[in-house]
């Protein structure tokens, strides 16, 4: 006896392409989208002419023309066999320790002033915002008096110790501002796991107040790094003189070094844009391993 089994035939699924279709965007969106175009096109413009002028002849600088004919890649290596290399050395050094000595004063005095309600604190803040309405160019006279009788004068230190005092109440205030923001419980709650004062500091409040410190550290840096007038006033020498005075040489009296003037701007301004470049990633870091912790 045999057994047949008659299975059910199945037909193959059959499965149509389905198109997806993209909504169109909204006729606001294409309007903000166009005027943030717009807008950065503008910012960034006077940027787009400075590299074109660092590229252009010496011949070509008065043809109205958008392109340079040839591009003469040797104003950007005339920075570098010209001296100005050193200028730019100087002037990192004074960047980088006038953020250095701001930071290490403004946060333990914004800190103290943001945890203790001392007597006399009111009359300390106030103080602190009416230095930062003196200007370095209202006080050269003075300023150039008390480093010459220190010997400090034609010294990079001179240019640290100015930028980092001309900065620290713009640093105290933004830092205190921030420390404020951050509850004490929670600090509290440090103490209770075993944290000393130094201990909730660095791996409680330092953390969440991470957006505060990267403010006042790009805002001193910016500062130092495009201050002029001072650095004139307080360098003599060539090889002492950051690179804003240094680029003030090719301005002659009569003719204008245009394309070796512009290519140094160039360069001058690579450091401040990989300076924002880490700093971002830093700000977002810092909220998040503050809100972790």
């Amino acid at each position: 006896m045999t057994l047949t089994q008659n299975a059910p035939s199945v037909a193959p699924k059959t499965t149509s392409p389905v198109v997806a279709s993209r909504a169109l965007p909204s006729v606001k969106t294409v309007v903000i989208a166009a005027s943030a175009y717009l807008i950065a096109f503008v910012f960034l413009f006077p940027y787009l002419v400075m590299v074109l002028t660092a590229l252009r002849p010496q011949k070509e600088l008065r043809q109205a023309t958008y392109l340079p004919g040839t591009f003469e890649w040797s104003n950007f290596a005339n920075f570098w066999t010209g001296g100005l290399a050193q200028n730019l050395g100087v002037t990192l050094q004074v960047a980088a320790g006038s953020t250095v000595l701001v930071l290490l004063v403004a946060l333990p005095a914004a800190y103290y002033t943001a945890r203790h309600d001392f007597r006399g604190r009111t009359a300390f803040m106030i103080l602190v915002l009416i230095t930062q309405m003196f200007q370095p160019t209202a006080m050269l006279v003075g300023i150039y008096r008390e480093f010459y009788q220190f010997g400090l004068v034609d010294s990079i230190w001179s240019l640290i110790l100015v930028n980092g005092g001309f900065n620290l109440a713009f640093a105290v205030w933004i830092l205190n501002a921030y420390f404020s923001s951050i509850p004490r419980e929670l600090e509290e709650a440090a103490f209770i796991d075993g944290n000393g004062r130094f201990g909730a500091l660095f791996r409680v409040t330092l953390p969440l107040a991470m957006p505060g410190v990267v403010t006042a550290l790009i805002f001193t840096f910016i500062a130092a790094w495009n201050e002029f007038v001072v650095a004139l006033t307080l360098t003599t020498s060539p090889g002492n003189q950051p690179l804003t005075v240094a680029l003030n040489s090719f301005i002659g009296q009569y003719q204008v070094d245009w394309q070796n003037l512009f290519a140094g701007s160039v360069i001058a301004t690579i450091p401040v844009i990989i300076l924002f470049a880490l700093i971002e990633r830093k700000v977002v870091g810092g909220l998040t391993a503050g809100s972790i912790k």
